[in-house]
């Protein structure tokens, strides 16, 4: 392995320790889906932040109020905006008029951080949220307020959906002493899905089509100046300007989009050397067409990725232990011997503090058509359970100052769900069809209750939209608190049934359990006998 190579590694992962956001979106077009919905996908995955579902009501103020802005990843102080008079009202990450926001960190070029700056991306995204009513109009607040505020963040990458159209953003700040961003936003075409996770994907653009690609106007002659890009214009790549491609860009990024990619289009095959970061040039699509119309359960899936199937999974080299575990635990490389190795990096990751998936329906009056599947934890064990954009309030499990990420609470959402996915860490492979039959069934039933929901809500909103919203809300609010009583639930089954390694079912009639030592598979008794040598042998004739 070369010292670049090594040092490659060496870089990433300082990149990633210090922008602990390493998330995983997917963006669905209307065309793709089954039902004529926009739909994007979502997971916050840092190791401090906690999962709770934020709400902010809609709200009047007077002339000459002020906002404080606070940096979303760490509470700091940044500054003060003037607050407009108006401010929607938001759910998650989706707005009473259907519109949803997302995000992936993908860093960019080290230089170009602004310090200065008072917007951060999460500013961004929830004051964008509280004043937008499109995905259009979303771009061009975001571009406003970086353009008289300063970006603080480093480059990222947003998902934009309103119940017609869904936009991929990039941008990235100047530096200090330059306010402001460059940026590129497309719209994904009818029938595609598009995909980024902490790797900027947007590449070449049409520049004479406002219809589908809206960028900064100095966002080749700033790459110009800085020495990124000496070509053509109409060659001009956003991507490798300002965030070129490395082996981990591909195989701790890229290859997430990849893995859900192949999901649902065909030919993806073709991008496994890419994925595997061994041919940088054969560049994953920015989005593909969808081989089937796409429901919510698929964009699930999607997000239920450990590279299962192809030549990256998880479960398959020693690092799952005796199990099967689809996590690795922290740091993402590790040096054997002078050698450095890596841990994949799935979208289905142990660190995840909530994530969702947006639904947007533009056939449906707002407070309805709008849903956040909204789930907390890892996402291969939660259970997305559906909160309406119209709802004034949010389950008290769910709910901010619940519980906190050092502070432990056993009705909170995110700890109940804590206590079933690293139990289930310890003997993955005999509790995860336990999990994962129940969040079927929970998804299943919402997924049903939701289409009836729907029916009843767009009708009583007609006659009393005041009564719809909190016929919605009590839905919402109920399917959240069940989610989480029958989590707890199951932590119970799960706990009594796997504790110190058995296996033990309940024997109807008797005091004591029926009881299993199922111990490990022959591949790890195998490992270990060669490992251990002689010093653990039984002598022959002695075996019990």
């Amino acid at each position: 392995m070369t010292n670049k190579f090594v040092l490659t590694l060496i870089f990433f992962l300082v990149f990633t320790v210090e922008n602990s956001f390493s998330c995983t979106n997917f963006l669905v077009s209307a065309g793709a889906s089954k039902d004529g919905s926009t739909m994007i996908s979502y997971s916050a995955d840092s190791h401090v932040l906690y999962g709770e579902l934020y709400r902010f009501p809609a709200r009047d103020y007077p002339e000459g109020a002020m906002l404080d802005i606070y940096e979303w990843d760490t509470g700091e102080f940044l500054g003060r905006i003037p607050q407009v008079r108006h401010t929607y009202s938001v759910v998650g990450n989706i707005n009473e008029h259907q519109l949803a926001i997302g995000e992936t960190t993908y860093g960019g070029r080290p230089g170009l951080l602004d310090t200065t700056g008072i917007m951060d991306y999460g500013s961004l995204i929830y004051i964008a949220l509280q004043r937008a009513r499109t995905a259009r109009e979303a771009i061009k607040i975001i571009d406003q307020l970086m353009t008289e505020y300063g970006y603080y963040s480093s480059g990222e990458s947003f998902s934009i959906a309103d119940p017609r159209e869904v936009w991929i953003m990039e941008l990235i700040g100047k530096g200090p002493g330059n306010k402001g961003a460059v940026w590129v936003a497309r719209r994904v075409p009818d029938g595609y899905v598009c995909g980024h996770a902490n790797q900027s994907r947007i590449t070449t653009f049409p520049q004479d089509d406002p219809e589908n690609c809206l960028f900064s106007a100095d966002v080749i002659e700033f790459a110009r100046s800085k020495g990124y890009f000496t070509g053509k214009d109409k060659d001009f790549s956003f991507a490798d300007a300002y965030a070129p491609l490395d082996f981990g860009a591909v195989r701790f990024c890229d290859a997430r989009v990849w893995a859900g990619f192949r999901k649902v289009a065909d030919g993806m095959d073709a991008y496994a050397d890419y994925a595997r970061g061994e041919n940088l040039k054969n560049r994953l699509p920015l989005w593909v067409k969808a081989n089937r119309k796409l429901g919510v359960e698929d964009v699930m899936d999607m997000m239920r990725d450990y590279y299962q199937g192809t030549d990256l999974d998880m479960t398959k080299d020693i690092g799952a232990g005796p199990n099967k575990s689809i996590v690795r635990w922290r740091p993402m490389t590790f040096t054997v011997d002078g050698v450095t190795y890596l841990n994949e990096r799935a979208t289905s990751t142990q660190q995840t503090g909530f994530s969702f998936i947006t639904q947007s329906r533009s056939w449906l009056p707002d407070p309805v058509g709008g849903i956040i599947w909204f789930g907390v934890d890892d996402t291969y064990s939660t259970v997305y359970t559906p909160m309406y954009c119209g709802i004034d309030e949010v389950p008290p499990s769910f709910a901010v100052g619940k519980g906190a990420i050092m502070e432990f609470d056993p009705d909170a959402a995110f700890w109940v769900f804590n206590q079933v996915s690293n139990f289930a860490y310890t003997r993955y492979n005999f509790m995860i069809p336990f999990i994962q039959e129940k969040q079927k069934a929970l998804e299943l039933k919402y997924i049903s209750e939701t289409a009836a929901v729907d029916k009843v809500a767009a009708d009583l909103y007609g006659k009393d939209a005041a009564k719809a919203v909190r016929f919605l809300t009590d839905y919402s609010v109920r399917a959240g608190e069940n989610t989480v009583d029958e989590w707890k639930k199951l932590y119970a089954f799960l706990f009594t049934r796997f504790m110190d390694g058995n296996v033990k079912t309940k024997v109807e009639g008797k005091q004591n359990p029926h009881v299993e030592y199922p111990g490990y598979d022959d591949e790890w008794y195998r490992q270990v006998a060669k490992d251990a040598g002689d010093r653990l042998r039984v002598p022959d004739g002695n075996s019990h």
